[in-house]
């Protein structure tokens, strides 16, 4: 199947990835490999179903269009534009999107 869709990952969310891992790492770093592993299977996936993402709930405060993937306790924040996929930030599901974490 060929991709529909070019998944770019912020620097951002790249961030995110290395203090989740680092985080999760201090109790087991085979653990975090598998974390991560899992989370760019689901961002793969991107490349051919990013509108399976519904929209962020905060988009009416914030005034956004962002969609979010949840996985596990975790939320990927990913903006379509295009035919790109932007993965923005990545982070626990109990905190709220919020200007800031642009």
């Amino acid at each position: 199947m060929t991709a529909k869709y070019q998944v770019k990952i912020t620097r951002s969310a790249e961030r995110d990835f290395e203090e989740i891992w680092t985080y999760i790492a201090n109790d087991s770093p085979d653990e975090a490999d598998r974390f991560v592993q899992k989370i760019e299977k689901q961002i793969h996936a991107l490349e051919h179903f990013p509108l399976r993402c519904p929209l962020a709930p905060e988009n009416a405060v914030l005034g956004t269009s962002y969609r979010h993937l949840v996985y596990g306790c975790y939320r990927i924040i990913i903006k379509i534009s295009g035919k790109s996929v932007f993965i923005m930030r990545l982070f626990h599901g109990s905190k709220l999107l919020d200007t800031s974490f642009f």
